[in-house]
């Protein structure tokens, strides 16, 4: 029987969105600290670990089926003590027990299910768990019922089994690198895998579901300019065309859904994660340097009208994500049926039902009754050059049809109950949407997104930042909390350099060396080489782990890759530039890590391996010269490319980046250095001359 308790159990006083969803369960739930793990071992209980977070669809679905359930509750209080993990706000713990859960169960997701001993070591795991067992899964219920039973007869074995799982986490992940560095092999293998997993048909690799993977993309770009490979190009390009035609994109109020649920783009999971909003706008944005298609520029545009509207903070800083589920039914924001557009748009309804392919039976099944629900997912079937022919007007007239008619269904969706915001700041998803930003600044001409991009890095720096210079992970309702992982410290210097590039601010590239030497110091392998997930002065977890796989989001190793090549290259620090190479040789021997399957690896690896192109313009900042040599240099798509801004008596630059010490402007006049390979061409005022230098 579902429940809601009138006594709020020991969540009620965190920050978590995700843990006060919790905090009326009927379960007794504790957060994640040692008055839990206190409790299981002066009880002699074991540990049942749920985490999850606050948009994720089947942690929801998890809660009202079992942990609002008072039968449930009842086995867990009375047998288990209970904790309760937000897995954004805490990724060293949840980045554990992924590890651990794929290594007991050979899979994982989330919510993510795991039962410990009281020393915080798994002898069981799996993710959703109906309450009851039916069509082969196993019910909680069952589950816990025969935990309890073991716990009683065979204690003993259990902790053994537990034991050894964990220790053999910590064998592996210690076990010294001998490998060589990854070559251009890598990058082959790597583009040969993504073309026999691509769908020519729909975009996107994989059958269903089928995430939108920016990182791919990211990486096929790169080959396409080493290589001059036309399938590369044409796979991003197919990819980006349908993921905006989708319903995994938001017709009506913008941004991008967590994935789509079938092969064509359809049927979305409806979330909304900044990180996902962040890299897809690297990826469009990429995509236009490399073609000029301003379809791809206006999908950026939409995607940050839509942050900016919905996530952003008023200091500066962004909100995490929005749920997939309102009214207790998922995507019920998104959906319309006929009667409501043509509520909404009286005479245009016709042409919006044409355009977004609306139907009175719909396009939307109900999950549990496997009917048509009567609504529909907003989509496109054609370009709009094709639907601005077939209604016999131009290209300006259509757009302007469409968005009047979508800012009319926006208001009307307006009145509908929204879903959930989980309004917590996380410095590593703020990093990203900085460096997307950034980057998006430069490559539309655009200075108002680095005036929030920077803006953006200064709340990270101000708020979430320790007196001792150490970064934070969370900030939520003025509390900053929790430590870093080395996903805080990799995006957030990607950040400060696609910001210093964006700008030329000194003290952002300043900021991205301190960092990265803070990174070094205490998340830095040395013996087996790595970023370990958790500083050593981090709480004590059950296993430092390293992670070289990319997720949702890009792993911090391979973008810590990036940054210290990007960094050795534009400062001449030749630290960074060994740290570069031991690190290429610990992802290379890395047992779980096949290169051709870590496309942010490899696009990071594309860099290292060169050739690069390190450029220097000497000259004043608003001088128009300058200016139209900046210009040139940012709207190309050139992605092995340093470029720093050096002013005559520039002291700042050239205390973190000596080598600019002798660099100064020719017949006073704005003067461009162009070094590839390590080696360098005679500086030049002629802007045309030294694009070419770089593009040879």
């Amino acid at each position: 029987m579902s429940s809601v308790s009138k006594t709020p159990n020991h969540l009620s006083k965190e920050k978590s969105p995700y843990l006060l969803q919790h905090a009326f369960n009927p379960v007794d739930w504790y957060p994640w600290g040692e008055e839990a793990f206190e409790k299981a071992e002066k009880e002699d209980k074991p540990i049942f670990l749920s985490i999850g977070y606050s948009t994720c669809h089947w942690c929801h679905v998890m809660e009202r089926e079992s942990f609002e359930d008072t039968d449930v509750a009842k086995i867990l209080n009375e047998n288990f003590v209970a904790i309760k993990v937000d897995r954004e706000e805490r990724p060293d713990i949840d980045n554990v027990y992924m590890n651990l859960c794929i290594l007991i169960r050979g899979t994982g997701g989330w919510p993510l299910t795991m039962i410990t001993t009281p020393k915080k070591q798994p002898f069981f795991a799996g993710t959703y768990f109906p309450k009851k067992s039916r069509r082969g899964m196993t019910g909680l219920i069952d589950i816990l019922k025969q935990v309890v039973e073991l716990w009683k007869t065979d204690k003993i074995k259990l902790i053994s089994s537990a034991e050894k799982t964990v220790e053999y986490l910590k064998e592996n992940v210690s076990a010294k690198q001998e490998g060589e560095a990854l070559d251009q092999t890598a990058l082959e293998e790597g583009f040969v895998n993504l073309l026999e997993s691509f769908d020519s048909v729909d975009g996107g690799f994989g059958a269903r579901p089928k995430f939108p993977i920016p990182f791919n993309l990211l990486f096929l770009l790169r080959y396409w300019k080493k290589k001059g490979t036309s399938q590369a190009l044409s796979m991003v390009e197919k990819t980006l065309q349908k993921m905006r035609q989708g319903g995994i994109f938001d017709q009506v109020g913008y941004g991008f859904h967590r994935y789509s649920t079938d092969s064509t783009w359809l049927v979305p999971h409806f979330e909304k994660m900044l990180y996902d909003q962040a890299l897809i706008c690297m990826a469009y944005t990429e995509a236009y340097l490399a073609t000029g298609k301003p379809e791809f520029r206006r999908v950026v545009e939409e995607t940050l009208e839509y942050v900016s509207r919905s996530m952003s903070d008023s200091e500066g800083g962004f909100y995490s994500a929005e749920d997939a589920d309102s009214e207790g039914k998922e995507g019920r924001l998104y959906l319309w049926t006929e009667a409501e557009i043509r509520e909404a748009l009286g005479a245009d309804a016709d042409s919006i039902i044409k355009v977004f392919n609306i139907t009175k039976e719909g396009n939307y099944d109900d999950e549990a009754q496997q009917r048509r629900t009567g609504r529909n997912i907003l989509h496109l079937t054609k370009a709009y050059q094709e639907l601005a022919n077939e209604f016999g007007i131009s290209m300006i007239e259509f757009e302007s049809f469409l968005e009047r008619s979508r800012r009319r269904l926006f208001e009307a969706r307006e009145k509908k109950i929204p879903p959930l915001k989980d309004t917590k700041i996380l410095t590593d998803w703020n990093g990203l949407m900085a460096a997307a930003l950034a980057k998006c600044s430069t490559a539309f001409n655009q200075p108002i997104y680095a005036e929030k991009a920077e803006k953006t890095l200064n709340f990270i720096l101000e708020r979430l930042q320790t007196v001792d210079g150490k970064l934070c992970h969370r900030y939520k309702d003025g509390e900053t909390a929790i430590r870093a992982s080395i996903e805080d410290y990799a995006f957030t210097i990607w950040g400060l350099i696609e910001v210093y590039e964006a700008t030329f601010k000194v003290k952002f590239l300043a900021e991205a060396l301190r960092l990265q030497r803070e990174a070094i110091k205490h998340f830095w392998d040395n013996i087996a080489g790595g970023f370990y997930f958790t500083a050593e002065y981090d709480e004590k977890v059950l296993v430092r782990v390293k992670e070289y796989r990319d997720s949702a989001i890009p792993s911090a190793n391979a973008v810590s890759l990036l940054n210290l090549t990007r960094l050795a290259r534009m400062t001449g620090e030749v630290e960074f530039e060994e740290k570069a190479q031991e690190l290429q040789k610990a992802i290379a021997t890395a047992t779980s890590v096949s290169a051709c399957q870590n496309t942010m690896l490899l696009a990071a690896l594309d860099f290292a391996i060169g050739p690069t192109s390190e450029v220097v313009i000497v000259g004043d900042k608003e001088d128009r010269t300058t200016k139209e040599a900046l210009r040139v240099f940012s709207t190309k798509f050139i992605p092995n490319m340093t470029i720093l801004l050096k002013g005559e008596e520039d002291e700042q630059l050239v205390a973190i980046a000596e080598h600019t010490k002798v660099m100064r402007m020719i017949n006073d006049k704005t003067t461009i250095y162009v070094c590839r390979n390590y080696t360098c061409n005679q500086p030049t005022n002629d802007i045309a001359q030294a694009l070419e230098a770089v593009n040879k």
